[in-house]
This record gives structure tokens, sequence and C-alpha cells, in this order.
């Protein structure tokens, strides 16, 4: 048998698999088409967070702030993603599936559990905005053009703003969604305080850092390509993905402690 990392009193698996994001995405497309209603819910309330703040960049212009917001927006969607989880467990579960319990996934099981997260996610997105806004200040500085245009983004200076902010953005991604990939689901399926699931979710990235980074890349193009016709596609990808992720966890978080 293959060993297991252990996270007192959780067990994760060290043998996950490119066949295991498979089905893990088949079981989240089953899920979606079972249940749509919830998904397309969730996933609305999502685009128009992401329709608001284009708006507010066509309108106000202001690329210091604006473009940041608009590329950390992505950190937002495994906490939108909650309640498709719940749907998720409850289907496995064979347990019935309404709208109350759903919503009230987003409180944990009465703990405030994932409202500490929801806090996290918070700070997160805001301590990716200062960061980035403060690599623009920087650059914008050495520029000698109206830097607060978009137009700023074309030149060499711009452009090497972006190259900069893409990585240092990557990396903060990579590691918001090593925290959250595992915890976020291990929250509503079990009353585990939410320093000891972000525990778990990082042992879970290091037995299985090859498959996991795999997914990581798989979620963003997903969810790069689902913003281009103007976040339509968000409708079907966030409520897969979100629906998946609950399986791929369900296949990583292998046994509990009785």
């Amino acid at each position: 048998m293959p060993e297991q990392g252990t996270v007192a009193p959780y067990s994760v698996s060290d043998s996950l698999s490119l066949v295991d994001l498979k089905h893990a995405l088949a079981a989240g497309w089953s899920d979606f088409c079972i249940y749509p209603t919830y998904g397309l819910f969730f996933a609305a309330i999502y685009v128009a967070g992401g329709i608001l703040i284009s708006l507010v960049m066509l309108q106000w212009g202001d690329a210091s702030w604006l473009i940041p917001a608009a590329a950390g927006f992505p950190l937002l969607a495994p906490f939108t993603a909650v309640g498709l989880y719940e749907v998720s467990r409850r289907r496995e579960a064979k347990e019935p599936v309404s709208w109350k319990p759903v919503l009230g996934a987003l409180r944990g099981h009465g703990d405030e559990q994932i409202v500490s997260m929801g806090v996290i996610v918070f700070v997160a997105f805001a301590f990716w905005l200062m960061l980035a806004h403060g690599v623009f200040a920087i650059f914008a500085a050495e520029s000698g053009t109206d830097a607060e245009s978009l137009a700023f983004l074309l030149t060499s200076t711009g452009l090497a703003m972006l190259v900069v902010g893409s990585a240092i953005g990557a990396i903060m991604a990579l590691a918001f969604y090593s925290v959250t990939v595992m915890s976020l689901p291990l929250l509503v399926d079990h009353e585990v305080d939410f320093i000891t699931a972000i525990i778990v979710s990082l042992a879970a990235i290091r037995s299985n850092k090859p498959v996991l980074l795999v997914w990581a890349v798989v979620v963003a193009v997903i969810l790069f390509v689902a913003l281009l016709p103007l976040f339509l596609g968000l409708f079907v990808a966030l409520p897969v993905l979100g629906h998946a992720t609950w399986h791929l966890y369900r296949r990583t978080v292998i046994s509990v402690a009785a």
C-alpha cells in the first residue's frame, strides 16, 4: 500500500494521479448537470463581481488599482465555491439538497471557521492589491508617460511591469491555492478548526505536488478561457471546477481518525 501523510486526525494520500483529475472533472460535470441551479446561482454572484470590476475599469481607467483588482479577482473563486462543495457532499451522502443547508454551508458547522477563512481570503486579496500597486508605483516613477492610463501598459516600462507583477502574482496565487484547495472542502465536510484545515491542505500539496500543480494550472487555464466571452463561460466553468475540487478532496483526504 502507498504511504500516507498524516496530519492528526487526518490522513492524506500521496498517490494521486492524472487519472484522478480526470475522474474529478467528470464527477464535477455530473454534479453540475444534476443540480445546475445551485451552480448557476453561485457563478452569477462571481460573474456579477467580475462585470462590476470591468465597468469600474472602463469608467475610472486608473490602471494602478483596477488592473490588480481584476487580476486578483480569481483569488475569491474558492470561497464562492463553498456552497458547491455542500451540494456535492449531500449528493454523495444521499442527503436531500435544498437552499437552506447549501447557503448555510458558508457558516460551516456553526463555529465560524469558514468565516475565518473568508477573512484570510479578503486579507490576501487586499495584500495583493497593495503589493501590485507598489510594483506599479516603482515602474511608473521611471516612465515619462501618463502612468495612470491604460496606454502605459503598451510601453516598454509598462510591459516590464506586467512581467514582474505577473511573476509576483503567480507566486501569491500558488501560495493561496496551496492553503485553500483542500482546507475549504475539509471545513465543509468536518467540524475542524481552520488552522488544522490549512495544515492538511499544505500536506496534500507536499504529498502530491506534481498532480496538484497540474490541477492548479488546469483551474487557471479554464478560468482564464471562461473569462474571455464576457465572463459567460464562468457559468459553466466555476460550478464544474467547484464540484470537481470537492471530488478531488475526497480522493486526497482519505481517512479520519475515530
